[in-house]
Parts: C-alpha cells; structure tokens; sequence
C-alpha cells in the first residue's frame, strides 16, 4: 500500500495553511493512481494533473520563503496579475489539480463507503461516475465528457483497482479498505481546505474545456 500509507498528507494547523513544499511532495505521487486504473484513456487525468503540479512547483522553487503556503501564492499572485487573475499562473494550476484531487478523494470515499452497483458488484464504474459527475463534468465540454464516458467502462474491476492500489501484492479487502480510509483523514481535509481558499478568495472559476 505504499501508494497511500507512505505519502500520509501531513495534519493541517489550526489556521488550516498549507505548506506548499510539503502539499507539493504529497500530490507528487498521486498521478500514479491513475496507473491503478488501467486504462490509458485515464491519460488526459494523470497528464493535467502532472501538468499543474509543475507549474505550481516552479512559482514555489522561484522564491521558497515568499511563496512558503499556497494562501501565500494565491494572495501574491492577485496582487501581481490584477485584472487577469486567477485565471493565470499557479493559481489557475492549482484550481484545476485541486478538482483532480477531489476526484481522487470522492473515488476512494464512494469505495469504502460500500457503494456498489448491485448488478455488477465488483466493477467500480459508479464509484468512478460519482466522482466524474461530482468533480469534473461540469468543467466538460461535450466532447471531453464523452472521453470519460468511455473510459468509465474502460475502468478495471473492484479486486484488480483494489489489488493495483496494493502495488499488485495479495492483500484482504478489507485490509485495503482500512489503509485506504486513513489515508483519507488527512487528503479529504486538506483537498477541502484547498477548495474553502478559492471560495473564500473569489478564486474559481466555471468555465469549460
């Protein structure tokens, strides 16, 4: 379960700030979860989301101590680009990865929650369609939904996901499960401080790709 137990989000202070050299090592593994899907059609995902993470980490190496938490970045940012932000520099990267990690943290949520499609119990398609629709599609253009309409039924079935989350070693269900909700604790908390910031600044945006 290296995936997950190795790079545990760090707990956020009370403030709820979050250090951007720690938030950047912890996102910098999650790309490969979407190795754990199997399908290349998860490309486009595992692609944007690499993207995002190495614009955010440029504006961060460029000056450490000014750039030290990401309510830092967005603040300075707005101060720099007026008029044009948020829609540009790190603070449009970081938008966008954080609606990938919601997608992640939905995914895995709907999995140990125990929500399966009755017919097809071990497929995790309506795991992978509640965090579509709940994190993603109302960004989608028609054309890009479609992609993800595919690539729902391109998904891998429950034991497969589950056994590709445990770097493909022999691990109970259940076992899995347990590693997985602790993993949550701290990367739904931080996804959803990520996601208060942007409210709280005016900072998001609803336009389609």
């Amino acid at each position: 379960m290296a995936l997950f137990l190795d790079q545990q989000f760090a707990p956020l202070p009370d403030t709820n700030e979050i250090a951007t050299k720690t938030f950047l090592e912890s996102v910098s593994h999650l790309p490969h979860f979407f190795d754990c899907l199997g399908s290349k059609v998860f490309a486009p995902i595992k692609a944007d989301i690499n993207g995002n993470i190495t614009k955010i980490k440029a504006v961060y190496d460029s000056d450490p101590v000014k750039y030290e938490t990401l309510q830092q970045i967005l603040l300075i940012e707005k101060s720099i680009y007026g008029s044009e932000w948020p829609k540009v520099g790190a603070t449009l990267a970081l938008m966008w990865l954080k609606r990938g990690l919601r997608f992640i943290q939905i995914l895995l949520q709907s999995l140990v929650d125990g929500e399966r499609d009755e017919d097809n119990p071990d497929l995790i398609r309506i795991n992978i369609t509640k965090a579509y629709e709940q994190a993603l599609k109302r960004y989608h253009g028609w054309i890009v939904q479609k992609v993800f309409k595919a690539a729902q039924y391109a998904a891998p079935c429950r034991s497969d996901f589950l056994k590709a989350l445990s770097k493909d070693q022999e691990v109970a269900e259940e076992e899995c499960l347990t590693k997985v909700r602790q993993f949550l604790i701290n990367f739904t908390a931080t996804v959803d401080a990520v996601y208060e910031m942007y409210s709280v600044m005016n900072a998001e945006l609803d336009y389609l790709v």
